[in-house]
């Protein structure tokens, strides 16, 4: 497993997936320019990106590290992201919870899953990410980061892990959040509402704490990277689970302005504070909705020290219209909590979440029908679970159906529904971003019903069999296949 970036980046150049760019660019608009296209092109040239002279800076910017699915497979320690539900499905040892009492107690099976492993973090005493120390002197004009789209409001950091710890209990939570650069000592720390780090804030209010202590680790080990991203129950440190796929402790130092831990093995860490009652404007920003966000009050960041490598790397991501990066970072998202989601669901046989439904607007899932309304059952018990709870629209298909396959997802959700009797329309909450919902953070969703209907369910005729040729003439078809000309 690569212990930090650079070590991730030499494995990417050696295996042809790494593209370094000479020429000079801008950091503004054109890197992103370049991203998109590499993004949207045909696989041979999608590859990371490593810029070597970005206009005005000495420090390279590196972009588009988890931009396939063998490059985030390689990121998470596995050679396939299927590989990935394997294995936390082995490590959790699953059973159908029996009663509300087992079910309750899941969450911690995780976490004393992950801890009775061994890959709690560590802390060491001399780190690469504290070769150069700035406090009075820190700006982060000294930093490229980039202007994404030309509509967007200024600057953004977009590849981020935010550390802050319960005011309350100091249990560490670490989010991906972008951040907006005001001046040279502060950022607007863009956290939704729905997040770790926006009820940390809340918290701090309700208790009367000024200031929240928040790091921004830029870099690190590429497991930390994508697990700031992993939507994981409160009680979960984002760094144990990376640990676990790491197959070893991440290293952390104590910071040197503020009262938090940071990993070692970073880049770049941004130190400071938030008060959680400060806000100022943020946005508009060109978001993984292939919208703009609209401008919306955040709290604000103040820098208190920068601490980095001598020969720092500047990480950084571009989300868009899809697909981009981010897109596989979601697809490990998606293959790594399937085993979560049968803990409480263990009639769920595999989910996707297509790119162009950036994730929380469609969920396709194919299950193991027993009884009549089951795929209600489902709908309804993804809508509460975890961060499930934003899905704009839940599709549930038969077992036999493969929902990575869209034609043949598309083929059942369309043939196999009776829209006035198949459907459930819902009004709850939606993603923060969702600029379609009349209310922020609130609108109407719905589940889709596309099994085959059984009597009880309101359909009284007979289920046709899907076609379908015999094992015995596909056997004698394959005998003969290489003598017919095709190989």
């Amino acid at each position: 497993m690569d212990k930090d970036l650079h070590a991730f980046l030499d494995r990417l150049e050696a295996a042809g997936e790494l593209a370094r760019v000479s020429a000079a660019v801008s950091r503004d608009l054109e890197i992103t320019e370049i991203i998109d296209r590499v993004c949207k092109g045909p696989a041979p040239s999608n590859r990371a990106l490593l810029f070597d002279h970005v206009a005005g800076f000495e420090m390279p910017v590196a972009a588009n590290l988890f931009g396939t699915p063998q490059r985030m497979a390689w990121a998470l320690g596995v050679e396939n992201l299927n590989e990935l539900a394997e294995r936390l499905g082995a490590l959790l040892d699953l059973r159908l919870p029996q009663g509300l009492g087992g079910m309750l107690s899941r969450g911690q099976d995780m976490l004393n899953a992950l801890r009775a492993v061994g890959v709690g973090p560590t802390r060491v005493r001399h780190a690469p990410v504290q070769e150069i120390i700035q406090k009075d002197t820190a700006s982060l004009e000294s930093l490229p980061i980039l202007t994404c789209w030309p509509g967007d409001g200024g600057r953004f950091i977009t590849l981020p892990q935010v550390i802050t710890r319960d005011p309350e209990t100091g249990a560490r939570n670490v989010g991906m959040y972008r951040l907006q650069v005001v001046d040279e000592r502060r950022l607007l720390m863009h956290w939704q509402r729905h997040k770790g780090g926006a009820e940390h804030a809340r918290a701090a209010r309700a208790s009367r704490k000024p200031t929240i202590p928040a790091a921004i680790v830029l870099g690190g080990d590429p497991a930390s990277m994508w697990c700031a991203s992993a939507p994981l129950p409160p009680n979960i440190d984002e760094y144990l689970l990376a640990g676990w796929l790491r197959g070893k402790p991440v290293e952390f130092i104590e910071a040197v302005s503020i009262p938090l831990d940071v990993p070692a093995q970073a880049e770049i860490v941004l130190e400071g504070y938030v008060d959680p009652n400060e806000h100022l404007p943020e946005g508009p920003f060109g978001d993984h909705t292939g919208y703009y966000t609209p401008v919306e009050p955040f709290p604000v960041f103040h820098l208190t020290a920068i601490t980095r490598r001598k020969d720092a790397v500047y990480p950084t991501t571009v989300v868009g219209i899809p697909p981009m990066e981010d897109a596989w970072m979601g697809k490990a998202t998606e293959r790594l909590f399937l085993p979560l989601m049968r803990l409480f669901l263990p009639e769920i046989v595999d989910v996707h979440m297509p790119p162009a439904g950036v994730f929380h607007n469609l969920v396709l899932v194919s299950i193991r029908k027993r009884f009549p309304g089951h795929a209600r059952k489902v709908i309804q018990g993804l809508w509460g679970l975890g961060l499930m709870m934003l899905a704009k629209a839940i599709v549930v298909v038969d077992e036999w159906v493969d929902v990575q396959d869209l034609n043949q997802s598309a083929w059942q959700a369309l043939g196999n529904v009776d829209w006035s009797r198949d459907i459930i329309v819902s009004d709850g909450p939606v993603d923060h971003l969702d600029h379609a919902s009349a209310h922020h953070s609130f609108g109407g969703k719905i589940g889709i019903d596309a099994t085959a209907k059984l009597p009880e369910e309101g359909h009284p005729r007979p289920w046709p069999q899907p076609v379908g040729m015999s094992p015995e003439v596909k056997a004698r078809v394959d005998e003969v296949w290489t003598s017919l000309g095709w190989g």
